[in-house]
């Protein structure tokens, strides 16, 4: 799909995008490497694979001897929520919904394409009705948020140099008109602040849930409202945020962060992380890709706030990764098992423990993005999954199969941009 160049609003063209993709979900979907007339016999394997457009076509080929096949519905909303399709998504994920009323992933699912479109009220007693503590305070938080959400005001761009490229990138941004403060940059974060910076901001607590334990203490997640977030020339008001007591890096000078910030921000722009050019841009209307232009490959989002693509170890095909560029010291997390299927370097003498599982540095000799290939790249190999490890330790939870994560040492040549409308990941070197 062409972008517009008459100014049309982020946001808008999302929506308009998503209407599009379900006006034309009858025809030949792209990137199949299955001829229109075969039926897979397993689209259950291929989604598994990441083959996403053959298994749509095998799950459609169900419903037509079998409209009634909730799962087959099921998981044609899902692959459409994971490319934003969202008008797809609605109609499948309801259908599922309606033929079996106990599917609790198709009832977040369903409201998770609401929220991404920031039609929150809708997304609200789906979240009741999950019976998750995380969609039970969100839901919560939705419910009190009065007038828009998510309202964007100021320049259609804006290039904010990195105040730090490492342990990984920071800006400053202003909460609530206040003073300038530094936020970490990380494609895995929503808006996340320390107790001091919610305190300072005058935020309350409209919702907490228990999101997991930290050097074996639980950590207590704070959700409230926050009326103004500036980054360089725009501003976002009326935005849901969060906060907890994990100690997060200090900055190079010893100081805390205010905070981080990622995808649930990013997806409402054009967003670039400039490593190479240290800074961040933020851009409201399309643009055209530059010259430049070392990949281009499909993105998908899983969650509310995990991106994905497809990368490579060694000179393997390209299979599923995650993108997550807030690995300190780190360009590359997966697992031994992997690692050795790879061919990856893995230094069994010197393990260290991260919540209780051994893990291990790790060198690759090559690992790419695309035509983005860096070489001798370090990163970490756990021994076996928990909660908490990117890439890989997802599969489970996302359903389809991660090899790796590329993270933070991965990017620094480049500059990496993730559209959220055309679903597409981005990456330039200067």
């Amino acid at each position: 799909m062409s972008l517009p160049e008459n100014g049309l609003d982020r946001r808008a063209f999302l929506q308009r995008a998503g209407t599009a993709a379900a006006a034309g979900a009858a025809l030949p979907l792209l990137g199949s490497t299955l001829p229109a007339y075969a039926a897979p016999a397993d689209p259950d394997q291929l989604f598994w694979q990441g083959r996403f457009a053959d298994a749509e076509w095998g799950y459609r080929c169900l419903l037509r001897d079998d409209p009634d096949n909730a799962h087959a519905h099921a998981r044609i909303g899902y692959i459409a929520l994971l490319a934003n399709r969202f008008r797809t998504a609605e109609t499948h994920l309801s259908e599922a919904i309606s033929l079996a009323p106990g599917d609790i992933a198709s009832t977040q699912r369903l409201a998770e394409s609401f929220v991404r479109r920031d039609q929150l009220a809708r997304a609200v007693p789906l979240m009741r009705r999950t019976g998750r503590p995380r969609d039970t305070a969100f839901g919560e938080v939705y419910s009190q948020l009065k007038g828009r959400p998510w309202q964007i005001s100021g320049a259609r761009s804006t290039r904010v140099p990195f105040h730090t490229l490492d342990p990984v990138p920071s800006v400053e941004a202003r909460l609530n008109g206040g003073r300038p403060e530094k936020f970490y940059l990380d494609t895995y974060g929503t808006l996340d602040l320390s107790p001091e910076a919610a305190e300072k901001a005058g935020l309350r607590t409209l919702a907490s849930w228990e999101g997991g334990v930290v050097d074996g203490q639980p950590v207590v997640i704070h959700l409230g409202i926050l009326a103004s977030f500036r980054i360089g020339d725009i501003e976002i008001r009326n935005i849901p945020v969060q906060w907890n007591n994990v100690q997060r890096p200090p900055l190079p000078d010893g100081s805390q962060a205010a905070g981080a910030f990622g995808t649930t921000v990013f997806y409402h722009f054009l967003t670039t992380m400039d490593y190479a050019g240290q800074a961040l841009l933020l851009r409201r209307t399309p643009a055209r890709p530059p010259r430049n232009e070392l990949a281009r490959l499909p993105l998908w989002l899983a969650g509310d706030h995990f991106p994905c693509t497809v990368g490579s170890l060694g000179r393997h095909k390209p299979k599923m990764v995650t993108v997550d560029t807030g690995g300190i010291a780190s360009g590359l997390d997966t697992t031994v098992a992997i690692a050795e299927q790879y061919g990856l370097t893995v230094d069994y003498a010197h393990p260290r423990e991260r919540n209780g599982i051994k893990v291990y540095p790790v060198t690759a000799d090559r690992i790419s993005l695309g035509n983005a290939v860096r070489r001798n790249i370090r990163g970490n190999a756990v021994e076996k999954l928990g909660p908490g490890i990117p890439g890989p330790g997802q599969s489970a939870q996302f359903g389809f199969d991660l090899i790796a994560n590329f993270t933070h040492e991965f990017f620094k040549p480049y500059a990496v941009t993730f559209d959220y409308v055309g679903m597409k990941l981005s990456i330039t070197q200067r």
